[in-house]
């Protein structure tokens, strides 16, 4: 019941939000917003609260990451969130979370993340100021799943930092294991979502 009440919310409000791709900005309060390039935020994309969740709608360099500056996880913990990606994009852009933020507005923002894309992909990264270091390249993943006959996919993504080992989970399901020294893992948690998706995230458990 709870998957076909989804669908039906995400059904009714396809064609609107759609509409609004590129105009709207950083709407959701409590919410903070950072894009990748130089870019203005109100022309490339719109963030706003929705039910018990926030959708993201992303023009063209519309990447960028979202976070609440008291969600903060350190030592051991679990975060987590679901993904409703409502339409195919134009080519496989990715979406997922991050953790261990730190100066998340400055030039030197850090932060690790485990997003996934169409096609049933999923990477593991990490950015350091301008830069963003593979950790675990793109790899085809049987638990994500892809977008259906109607364009759209719900995938569940966790990532679980213990105190030797950070795994990873896509619907419940471990598709990575990684030390916990190979990542940045204390630190304000948050979503990213790159260019060109329309994507509703519920369920959201990302420390407070």
């Amino acid at each position: 019941m709870r998957k076909v009440l989804i669908a039906m919310v995400v059904a009714a409000l396809a064609v609107p939000l759609v509409a609004h791709a590129q105009t709207g900005g950083n709407e959701a309060s409590g919410w903070e917003t950072r894009l990748d390039g130089g870019t203005d935020v109100d022309s490339v994309l719109h963030f706003r609260t929705m039910g018990d969740g926030v959708h993201a709608t992303t023009g063209g360099r519309g990447g960028a990451i979202f976070w609440q500056p008291n969600s903060m996880a350190k030592g051991t913990f679990t975060i987590s969130a679901n993904f409703i990606q409502t339409e195919p994009s134009g080519h496989p852009n990715a979406y997922g979370l991050f953790w261990g933020g730190s100066d998340l507005d400055g030039p030197n923002q850090q932060y690790s993340y485990f997003v996934i894309r169409q096609g049933g992909m999923c990477t593991i990264k990490k950015r350091d100021g301008s830069e963003t270091p593979v950790v675990v390249d793109w790899t085809a993943v049987p638990a994500i799943n892809d977008l259906d006959g109607d364009g759209r996919s719900v995938n569940k993504l966790a990532v679980e930092v213990g105190s030797s080992q950070v795994r990873f989970l896509v619907n419940d399901t471990e598709v990575a294991s990684l030390p916990k020294s190979d990542l940045d893992t204390d630190g304000i948690t948050g979503l990213r979502v790159t260019h060109l998706l329309d994507v509703h995230i519920g369920d959201l458990m990302l420390g407070m």
